[in-house]
């Protein structure tokens, strides 16, 4: 695989079921993206994202990372993902880079992200430090 035959950009709208093979390949998530009105929450992805960047093979995307901010002052980069046939070829750190050129051209200069754990040195080598003094928290919902 050539690197250079892989496209990174930012796009306004996601095929759903190249989201939800991203989504699970990275083992996030196995079940149902349809919400009571009987459409996707993967719909509002992109849309709701101030940036989602995608990695193209000849129209399929294989590979996304997404920003969300308010579009004036912090912002988190999440969701980051590579299909595992592509990893290793750079992909993942050329969408971080996407992301966090575009905030900064923005002006937005707090930029965070959640790391899994085994994953510092990449984001290191991205720019990012462990945020000394916080600890990554989540809101525990009923089906825990």
């Amino acid at each position: 695989m050539n690197p250079d035959d892989i496209e990174i950009k930012i796009v306004a709208s996601v095929e759903r079921a190249a989201v939800k093979k991203l989504y699970q390949q990275a083992g996030w998530w196995q079940g149902s993206d349809e919400t009571p009105d009987g459409g996707s929450w993967i719909d509002g992805m992109a849309s709701g994202s101030l940036f989602f960047a995608g990695a193209f093979i000849g129209g399929e995307m294989i590979g996304m990372g997404r920003a969300i901010s308010d579009g004036a002052s912090d912002a988190y980069i999440q969701d980051v993902t590579v299909l595992t046939p592509y990893r290793g070829l750079g992909i993942g750190g050329r969408l971080i880079a996407l992301l966090r050129d575009r905030l900064v051209e923005r002006g937005i200069g707090w930029i965070g992200l959640v790391a899994e754990p085994g994953t510092q040195a990449f984001y290191n080598r991205l720019g990012f430090e462990v945020l000394e003094g916080h600890v990554a928290m989540r809101l525990k919902n009923h089906e825990d």
